[in-house]
Parts: structure tokens; sequence; C-alpha cells
């Protein structure tokens, strides 16, 4: 008995062997895709929604938990663009990482995707506030979507005096977006969505009381864009169901009873055929040449999609310093159309998911 126990051991000792002398295989993590740089998207079929501000955990499951709220509201609808407004101090490059890792599991196509740090969200511990673009399953804007442009109001900081009531600022945001919204002949209920950009939270009852009644059926979000802003200010945009055709595939508009400028379109109006949008392109450093490069990049991506830059009626930057927004007003026109310029919301933020990041530059592009 005793050697045929031996005989049996035999072979087991021989692959123990065997396998210690083996070469162990390294465990490789699989490698997460990149979010799409543009993505083509029917106008008629979008729809809105913002996930609920939480303050429980860290960023990475407020990040998780903004996604699957997003998922279980919008109906089995295809997401097809994110927008993050990111507060505190956590990496902002998790967020992409996270987005890309939990559609991929849920065998989804990937969103494009905007990453953007704020000073403060309207709830104690919240780090991230996501805005989602998502495709119905079937046509919900007949006619197409009119995007507005942010309606700033503004007031110097007093240093004797560093706070300000927000409410006459914000008034002033809302009743210039009505102005343009009627100017399309549209009224508050055809509103759904409206992002309103702050200097401060001070008020912020009051001022989302406000914007609640005059826009009863929008997503509404609410952010201070930097921790210490040099200016007080209120910025609301709005996107908008048009109620009859705009009469071209896209098109800009400045209405009477807004100040005309050389730099943005108060509005444009667009749909319900397809338009390309961008994600957030990053450049770095403040050189002429790096802003040059940031757009050189998005004019390739475009073109590849079948469009250009002169096609661009909505154009989001997001500058880190007032100097980087200037250099970046002095040469886009370079690559827009300036006699059509494309509405536009232009403000300073705390940060970017890069350090060395100056700024962030998103778009909407109609195909002709």
């Amino acid at each position: 008995m005793a050697c045929i126990a031996v005989m049996l051991a035999m072979p087991l000792v021989a692959a123990k062997k065997k396998k210690k002398g083996e070469e162990e295989v390294t465990q490789t993590l699989e490698v997460l895709p990149d979010p799409p740089n543009v993505i083509k998207a029917e106008v008629g079929r979008m729809v809105f929604h913002a996930a609920p501000l939480s303050g429980k955990g860290l960023l990475s499951q407020q990040v998780r938990d903004a996604v699957k709220a997003i998922w279980r509201v919008n109906g089995g609808a295809t997401v097809v663009k994110l927008r993050a407004l990111v507060a505190g101090t956590g990496d902002l490059r998790r967020v992409q990482a996270i987005v890309s890792e939990m559609f991929a599991e849920k065998r989804q196509p990937l969103p494009v995707l905007s990453v953007v740090q704020v000073g403060v969200l309207p709830l104690e511990g919240a780090q991230v506030v996501l805005e989602a673009t998502s495709l119905a399953k079937k046509t919900v804007n007949p006619h197409g979507l009119a995007f507005v442009s942010g309606k700033g109001a503004t007031k110097p900081i007093n240093p004797d005096q560093p706070t300000t009531s927000m409410m006459p600022l914000a008034e002033k945001s809302v009743a210039d977006l009505k102005t343009a919204l009627q100017a399309v002949g549209l009224g508050g209920a055809d509103v759904q969505r409206v992002t309103c950009f702050q200097s401060a939270l001070d008020e912020m009852a009051q001022v989302q009381g406000l914007v609640t009644r005059e826009f009863p059926s929008a997503v509404l979000t609410f952010a201070q864009t930097e921790r210490a802003p040099s200016i007080h200010v209120v910025e609301c945009e709005a996107i908008a169901r048009l109620k009859s055709a705009a009469g071209a595939a896209w098109k800009v508009m400045n209405p009477a009873g807004l100040p005309a400028s050389h730099n943005f379109s108060q509005l444009a109006v667009a749909g319900p055929g397809a338009v390309v949008l961008s994600g957030g392109h990053l450049a770095f450093r403040a050189q002429d040449s790096d802003v040059r490069l940031c757009f050189d990049r998005l004019k390739k991506h475009l073109e590849e999609s079948g469009t250009n830059l002169k096609n661009v009626f909505w154009s989001s930057i997001y500058p880190t310093s007032r100097g980087v927004t200037e250099r970046v007003r002095a040469i886009r026109f370079e690559y827009y159309d300036k006699a059509n310029p494309p509405a536009s919301t232009v403000l300073g933020f705390e940060g970017l998911p890069s350090l060395d990041a100056t700024f962030s530059l998103e778009v909407i592009a109609g195909l002709r």
C-alpha cells in the first residue's frame, strides 16, 4: 500500500515542479476605450436629463450613481453626450475612466464627454452634477430645437463689500432668456433645459424658485463657476423645443431687444435633422499656437464627420483664466464664420481634467 501511495503521488509532484518552473502569466487589465471626439445625433430625437445631486461618498461613487440615475430616467434612450460639472478636489480624470467602464460593461456606445471643474455645487458634499443629452426612440422635437446663448448679468465686486444679492442678476438673466425665446415664438413652457452658472450660490432657494417658475418643464442645473470669482455674475443658457420649422438646417439669430455682438449670436435654431456634437477638446499652455492647435484638432474631427468649423452654430468655451479667454476670443474667428458667429457661452472656470490644460472647447455643428 505504501508503494502504491508513492507511485500515485509522483505525477502530482512532477506537475507541481513543472508549474513552479513555468513562467507566470502576467495579468493584464482591459484597456478602456476613450469617448469619441465627435458624434452625429438627430436633433428631432434629443431629450435632456440631469442626475440629482448627492452628497454620498467620494467622486467615484457619485459619478457611478449619476450615470445610473441617467439610465433610470431616460427611458432606454441612447446617451450621446455627457457634461460633468465637478466640484471638490477629486481627480477629474476619474470621470472619463468611470464613464468608459460603465458604458463598456453595458455594451452601450460611448457618448462624447466634457468634464469641467466648478467652484461649488448647491448641495453640501456634492462633487458632481451630470447633464445628459440622449436620443429618444421616436421623434420628440418635430421642428427642431433652439439653443440660447448664456445670458449674463454682472456686477463688479466691491472689495469692501465682497458679497451681493444674486436675485437681481438672476432676474436679468432670466428676462433676457425670455426675450430670446419670444423672438422664435417660444415661451417658458417650451424650454427643455436651463443651466445657470453663478459667481455665488447665495439665495439659492430664491434663484431656483425663480427659474423653476419661469421654465416649469426644464431640467435645471446650477453651479458656482469658481471658488474665488473676480466678478458677480449669473449667466443662464437654455435649450427649447421649437413650435414651427426653423426654415433651414440651422441658423443663428440676433433678435431685437438684446445687445448685438460681433463675437457671438444670441441664439441658434437647428433641426430636426442631424448635427455633430463634440466632446470637450483640451488646450495646453496659452500661446497663440497652442490655441490654434486645439481648434485644428477639432477641425480635423469635424471634417471626418462631414462638417467643418464654419458650420458651428453653438460653442461652449471653458477657460481657466482671463488671459486665456482673451486669446481664444482673438483667434476663434480664424476658424468660425465671423459673418455668422455661433451662439455661445464663455465663462471662467475653476479647472479642467489636466493640470496644465488652459481651456476646453466643445461645439455643435450643422451638416449641409
